[in-house]
């Protein structure tokens, strides 16, 4: 899907985990913040500062927040949350998992 909307994109990559993981950060003109990225197959894990809602766009990813013991799978389309300063478990396999990181 594409959207036309205005905001500032960051052009330098946030590169993750040995490049594993690689987003860009769009600001709205509401300033709102959203990170763009994709996930290579790993598993990896995430800290949070704020809380975030992950928005599944290709590919699938199963994820375990902390606390929690059974691992959960999202596939495109789906979202899940994370709460503020906690941290969360993704795992991909197979394709890339492309994700939209909704912050706050």
């Amino acid at each position: 899907m594409t959207d036309k909307i205005q905001a500032t994109v960051t052009t330098k990559a946030n590169v993750y985990f040995e490049g594993r993981c690689v987003s860009h950060t769009i600001e709205l003109a509401d300033g709102t913040r959203k990170s763009v990225g994709v996930i290579l197959p790993s598993t990896l894990t995430f800290n949070t500062g704020a809380p975030e809602v992950m928005e599944t766009v290709a590919g699938a990813c199963s994820i375990k927040l902390a606390g929690q013991a059974e691992w959960k799978r999202y596939g495109a389309g789906q979202s899940f949350d994370v709460p503020a300063n906690s941290s969360f478990e993704i795992k991909v396999e197979g394709e890339p998992y492309h994700y939209i990181c909704h912050f706050g």
